[in-house]
């Protein structure tokens, strides 16, 4: 068989595996389609509705399932009750549904908006890429289910609940801006955690700060996002790190000095990282000496890697987004361990270990948090104890968010007061990933933990992401 024909062969192979993957555990759903407007509470106690001029199914505080695949009888019903403010009987569903499904966040947090009811709370949203991005989703949608259960089960902020309002923004730009005009018009909303991809981040981004409301993104890396303005910030650390840390270990550990670049340059995410790791491998007398853009529609995995070994690559760097990472698997097929990989955060996802498998063993990532990087934190313990499994580091980066917007509301439960709180110098708080604290610019000053794939039991595939020494 020719090796344009054994691509061919594992592309399909690849694309009906992708297609199949339920992994059975917490990955997979299907966009909602129940047309419910949603209701949030005011901290008067009053009720008001979300100003839409996009497409209302996208939002909910309960009374509409996001989250649909493989949703439980109990949270369809519990979410008709809540529509019809019957908060007793859905808190009944909800308690029935966690039973069933202990690791689904959109109930525990849909269980704690349905005990506030129409009581006085304070109102955080969350837009996250339910429809296109589901297993990120869930995992960014653990971190704010935790903080809010935590805090809502010590007594609240001051003695008033934290109330979460979910929103799908399909991870689209355009889309995102809507809800973005929509959030800043509701005052009830005190603070936003999100967004998940840096583009959508840094489209949003101007609309939050013209209107002076808070978005701590837990998952946007681009250094652009630095200069967005003082309502802005995020836990996850900067691209800066990431590519810093891989550089030096494809310098010093591999003692390698020709990479080939995997990316995708309509990726904002995928071009800062691209740009800061060229820089910092060019600096320290490495080479780049190609590079391969997903994004390109004539993508060819066997003539990416014969580039790649004509031209002297001794490594090939994974840059690329979680867009383009189905592409990214097939390539990483067809190499089959002959370069050894480097890549960034968003190749950190249980369908890399599922899909791709063996071949990805030793694989070495820069990621913002490892569940085995801090052993002195209490946050993996809750985690299991309450999900029934690890968490990654996109939950932890989105607990620390809302508990950073929890704790400017604490101070000063206003837009301002949040702003203010968080840009103060002396600001800190012990967070799911060590101390948290922001710089001027709204980063996170916070290294990153490199991880290699090697075989394992923690996950049902085999293998395993490992903290390196």
């Amino acid at each position: 068989m020719s090796q344009k024909k054994e691509t061919t062969v594992l592309l399909l192979s690849l694309l009906i595996t992708i297609g199949t993957v339920s992994g059975g555990i917490w990955w997979l759903t299907q966009k909602p389609k129940i047309p419910i407007s949603v209701i949030t509470s005011n901290k008067s106690g009053d009720t008001s509705k979300i100003p839409t001029t996009f497409n209302s199914d996208l939002i909910s505080a309960g009374n509409r399932i996001l989250v649909n695949q493989n949703s439980t009888q109990e949270k369809q019903l519990a979410a008709k009750a809540i529509a019809k403010k019957n908060y007793s009987e859905a808190v009944s569903q909800l308690q029935q549904s966690l039973n069933k499904q202990r690791n689904d966040p959109e109930a525990l947090i849909y269980l704690n908006n349905a005990r506030i009811g129409d009581a006085q709370s304070y109102s955080i949203a969350v837009p996250v890429p339910i429809g296109t991005e589901m297993t990120t989703a869930k995992e960014i949608l653990r971190g704010v289910a935790q903080a809010q259960d935590e805090i809502n089960q010590q007594g609240g902020i001051n003695g008033i609940p934290l109330k979460v309002i979910l929103i799908d923004d399909r991870n689209n730009p355009e889309t995102a801006k809507q809800i973005a005009h929509n959030l800043v018009g509701n005052q009830d909303i005190l603070g936003v955690v999100g967004h998940f991809a840096s583009g959508v981040t840094l489209a949003t981004a101007p609309i939050y700060q013209d209107n002076g409301l808070v978005a701590i993104s837990p998952t946007s890396t681009s250094v652009s996002i630095s200069g967005a303005g003082n309502y802005i910030f995020r836990t996850v650390p900067s691209d800066r790190f990431t590519s810093n840390a891989l550089a030096q270990y494809f310098l010093s550990q591999l003692n390698k000095h020709q990479a080939a670049v995997v990316y995708n340059s309509q990726s904002a995410y995928s071009t800062s990282l691209r740009d800061t790791f060229t820089t910092d491998i060019l600096s320290n007398g490495g080479a780049i000496v190609t590079e391969a853009d997903l994004s390109k529609a004539n993508f060819n995995p066997a003539d990416i890697l014969q580039e790649a070994h004509s031209q002297g690559a001794e490594v090939l760097v994974f840059l690329n987004d979680s867009t383009t990472v189905n592409k990214a698997f097939l390539l990483m097929q067809v190499n089959n361990r002959q370069l050894p990989m480097l890549g960034g955060d968003s190749i950190y996802k249980p369908q890399t270990l599922q899909v791709v498998g063996e071949k990805v063993v030793d694989l070495v990532l820069g990621v913002p948090w490892h569940i085995f990087g801090n052993i002195n934190s209490d946050f993996p313990t809750a985690a299991r104890r309450l999900w029934g499994g690890d968490v990654n580091w996109r939950t932890a980066m989105a607990y620390d968010a809302t508990k950073a917007l929890v704790a400017g509301i604490k101070n000063n439960p206003s837009r301002q007061g949040i702003q203010e709180t968080l840009s103060q110098s002396g600001f800190s708080f012990e967070g799911a990933s060590g101390t948290v604290k922001f710089l001027a610019s709204g980063d996170r000053n916070q290294g990153v933990q490199l991880v290699k794939v090697q075989p394992g039991n923690r996950s049902p595939f085999g293998y395993d992401f490992v903290p390196l020494e």
